[in-house]
């Protein structure tokens, strides 16, 4: 499996006062999986995206990803494991004002991911050219609308080929069209590249998208849905 994590605990401690965020969580995804973790506000989504993405480590329990136990991993590790193995796209775009579409694209792979600059040139256009992007790439984040905003993201995520993309509230922003636009260009983008897609959402219009379904509710998985024969993963 991709990611295994087991019994999978966070604990917030501010004030001598204790929050479980994740109760002892377990599960497993496989390369390729479009997956969505859903719940009130409150019940871990975004907790536990934050464990995925090494951005945070858990109080208690294992979580392995791509053959590694991310758990224990040192900062310096744990951001140069982000660099060839995560993609990130998030509610509010973050994309950087001052750069290009053209340029946000690329910046990944000059920041965690030195390529040389035939090889930048070549990732970027075809990415671009995947999510729809290639006749804007020269202008800035402020002239583009908030779907383009998100193509754009999406593809920044996927510039360094990492194994997994996790997507935190991406639709959140985004009229119903739009947002239908933003979840095919990942559904294509997993299909083409066997990305796997994780997000947290509240959008019943992502959740209709998703081949398996992960409940949490006050920081415990409570249910699990695969919908149909699905994409066909990866182990």
């Amino acid at each position: 499996m991709l990611i295994s994590a087991r019994d999978l605990t966070k604990t917030y401690e501010t004030n001598s006062i204790k929050v479980d965020a994740l109760k002892g969580v377990t599960f497993e995804l496989p390369g390729g999986a479009f997956v969505a973790f859903i719940g009130p506000s409150g019940s871990g989504k975004t907790t536990l995206l934050n464990l995925i993405g090494c951005l945070d480590r858990p109080t208690a329990g294992s979580l392995t990803i791509a053959g590694r136990d991310v758990t224990s991993l040192s900062r310096r590790d744990a951001a140069l494991f982000r660099g060839s193995h995560l993609g990130f796209v998030f509610q509010d775009f973050n994309l950087v004002p001052v750069l290009t579409v053209y340029e946000n694209v690329e910046y990944p792979l000059q920041l965690v991911q030195p390529t040389g600059a035939a090889e930048r040139r070549r990732r970027v256009r075809e990415l671009l050219e995947a999510v729809g992007m290639q006749d804007q790439q020269e202008k800035y984040p402020d002239q583009i609308s908030g779907g383009q905003k998100q193509r754009v993201a999406v593809a920044r995520a996927l510039i360094t080929q990492p194994p997994i993309v996790l997507a935190d509230e991406p639709t959140a922003n985004l009229d119903h069209v739009t947002a239908a636009l933003v979840v095919d260009t990942m559904k294509r983008m997993r299909d083409k590249l066997g990305t796997t897609f994780a997000f947290s959402t509240h959008d019943p219009r992502v959740v209709k998208e998703v081949d398996i379904v992960y409940r949490l509710e006050d920081g415990m998985l409570v249910d699990r849905e695969v919908k149909g024969a699905g994409h066909q993963w990866a182990s």
